[in-house]
């Protein structure tokens, strides 16, 4: 066996699961996740989470500690100017300062500091979860429009059957012209629906292909997500969620202007060298005065507690926003529900056994081609009003299910 064969043949046998995976329908499940992976925004989400930790780990930190070098009392004019050893007053200095803040007002930074890492993490679970969603929506959207596609083809090809019959009939005389006419007008009918649908298609599939990053040929059918209860919805809604966080930065935020009513102590030490004289040693304590704190200090606190009761009223909003939303959405999931099981009995079921008798009839010569033209168009257009309840209905349990933050995108 030729090196070149055996070549070929590993090639071909490890590109087998690749041609099977490929081959496979794309499901919801792998869609959600290839459209995660791929996400500039959730990418850019995870970034300002790092960001966020990486400031807080500092925010509990002492400042930096100063270096002072210097020369004091330096001769300006005279005999021994700029000379650093001929007056007794002139010293070379060295020396360190250090800025000293409160064990509680570091604590206060460190808690504001973690709770802006805490809104980071959720505004990425929020922005996971508007990836999720979009990608469902138009996964829900691409897989109708190939159910509508398969039906407007079947349609298609039953008129070009039909019309082909009927010209068969024309030649032995056991039909008409105008039957003839009627179907051709029929087939061309069919064909253009086909056409539209096929391009409804080709849109949702590059709508999905945006999240996922792929054109899938197939998709598996959506699969039933159980609808959360309200207190569950509200509770895990993005804008609850980000307001909830919004409002902790805030409140951490006045706590910290708070804290600033106590100033920071600064204190300091230096040595200094004099050229045959005694050296020196020099330390203190710097305290800024407060000459006006109900002025500066007490008026930033007022305005950040201001923020967290801005903060507050929005949080109280965004819960009565998704309550509305809420029941919105499950009053019209119930009421699509009910209309998909009164459409079924009332018109796809008739229309189902009106095609069913046209058939019977133009086998039995009591009924013309497009008479049963005509029944299998009336349940294709029934056909085609239930797959649209049933995507609406698909979207609204979508909106439903993955709207809220769930347990995949928490933070």
């Amino acid at each position: 066996m030729s090196l070149p064969f055996l070549r070929a043949a590993v090639l071909l046998a490890a590109s087998l699961p690749l041609m099977a995976a490929a081959a496979e329908p794309l499901s919801l499940d792998r869609a959600l996740q290839l459209a995660v992976e791929r996400s500039e925004a959730s990418r850019a989400a995870r970034a300002g989470v790092l960001s966020a930790t990486e400031a807080a780990r500092m925010a509990g930190q002492l400042p930096d500690p100063v270096l002072r070098i210097g020369v004091d009392n330096l001769p300006f004019t005279g005999p021994d100017r700029f000379s650093t050893t001929r007056d007794s007053m002139t010293m070379k200095r060295i020396g360190i300062s250090q800025e000293w803040l409160s064990a509680d007002k570091r604590a206060a930074r460190e808690a504001a500091a973690n709770a802006t890492t805490a809104r980071e993490a959720a505004m990425a679970g929020v922005s996971i979860a508007a990836t999720r969603l979009q990608t469902a929506l138009a996964y829900a959207d691409a897989f109708y429009a190939g159910e509508l596609l398969t039906l407007t083809t079947l349609m298609e090809h039953h008129a070009h059957e039909e019309l082909e019959a009927s010209r068969a009939r024309l030649s032995s005389a056991a039909g008409s012209s105008q039957e003839v006419l009627s179907l051709t007008g029929a087939r061309g009918s069919s064909d253009d629906e086909s056409a539209d649908a096929r391009q409804q298609q080709n849109a949702a599939r590059l709508a999905l292909q945006r999240w996922v990053g792929v054109l899938p040929e197939a998709l598996a059918p959506i699969p039933a997500e159980p609808p959360p209860s309200e207190e569950a919805y509200v509770a895990r809604h993005p804008s609850v969620v980000a307001m909830q966080r919004e409002l902790e930065v805030a409140t951490q935020a006045a706590a910290v202007a708070g804290t600033n009513r106590t100033p920071n102590w600064t204190w300091e030490v230096a040595y200094g060298q004099r050229t045959g004289y005694s050296d020196m040693v020099s330390f203190g304590v710097s305290i800024p005065l407060q000459v006006s704190p109900g002025e500066r200090q007490d008026r930033e606190t007022a305005s950040k507690l201001a923020l967290a009761d801005k903060a507050d009223g929005e949080l109280a909003e965004a819960r009565r926003i998704a309550t509305s939303e809420y029941l919105t959405l499950r009053s019209d999931a119930a009421r699509l529900q009910e209309r998909i099981e009164r459409y079924r009995a009332n018109l796809v079921i008739p229309a189902r056994q009106r095609t069913a008798a046209s058939t019977a009839g133009y086998r039995s010569n009591q009924a013309t081609l497009a008479t049963l033209f005509e029944a299998r168009h009336a349940e294709v257009e029934v056909q085609r009003k239930l797959l649209t309840l049933q995507r609406d209905l698909a979207r609204s349990q979508i909106q439903l299910a993955l709207r809220p933050l769930t347990a995949e995108v928490a933070p």
